[in-house]
């Protein structure tokens, strides 16, 4: 998830139809210059060569029902866009949806120059790049650890995984080693740093529970597939338990 900010101004992003490495290309509606989807880079056009780079905002993947949990007064996008109908918005799992068939292939639809066969093509994989130093991890890896304490371009972070509904999130760590806490009452997730004080999940931090002023802030990272992952990022280090 990008920040659409270029130059300080709010500006539209749109879906180009073209694709580079069996990947999107976006566009901004200001100057139509193409974007890479997963550098953020305008790539063809006006912006193009300009050092311009849309800045990479954390995000949570999660379940409706833990979300809505959370957030009771959210709001959602309206399937009545005026272009397809509501019964066109079929769940994935759903022969009858868009890219079912793809989805379900093990091989991309496109040729895709750069490959790395230690993962599956489309394995999923949480990708982290600090530093210019990328490295990726393979979901299914996370799950078996839901806290793990690790080091990325210098950078020291813990990844949380709270449960097979949520996706995994990094966040800042500084000195502290962490362990698996519990859930609490309410469903949210604790951890447990080296001096036995416990800290909260949040979708923007983790929070001493002893002192809510000392966070841990949440860190941008990108949900993949690792062919699109290793196209972009073909120095990439892949996480292994």
């Amino acid at each position: 998830m990008y920040s659409t900010e270029i130059k300080g101004e709010a500006t539209e992003f749109g879906t180009s139809g073209f694709l580079y490495q069996s990947n999107k290309l976006m566009y901004d509606r200001k100057t139509e210059t193409l974007w890479h989807k997963f550098r953020g880079e305008p790539v063809v056009g006006p912006l193009a060569g300009s050092g311009i780079q849309l800045e990479v905002l954390p995000n949570a993947l999660t379940t409706w029902g833990a979300w809505l949990a959370d957030h009771p007064d959210t709001t959602v996008l309206s399937n009545d866009t005026g272009v397809y109908t509501a019964e066109t918005d079929r769940p994935e799992a759903d022969s009858k949806s868009f890219y079912f068939s793809y989805r379900n292939r093990t091989d991309t639809m496109f040729p895709v120059a750069q490959r790395d066969e230690r993962l599956a093509t489309k394995d999923q994989v949480f990708g982290l790049i600090f530093n210019d130093s990328p490295k990726a991890y393979l979901l299914a890896d996370l799950a078996q650890s839901r806290v793990l304490n690790d080091t990325v371009g210098g950078l020291s972070l813990v990844i949380v995984t709270p449960d097979q509904g949520a996706g995994p999130r990094a966040y800042k760590r500084d000195s502290h080693v962490f362990r698996e806490g519990a859930l609490t009452v309410n469903g949210t997730f604790m951890l447990v740093d080296e001096s036995g004080v416990t800290w909260r999940t949040a979708e923007n931090a983790l929070i001493n529970s002893e002192d809510n002023t000392q966070r841990l802030n949440q860190l941008s990272s990108r949900d993949a597939l690792w062919f699109g992952w290793f196209a972009f990022y073909p120095h990439t280090e892949l996480f292994s338990p």
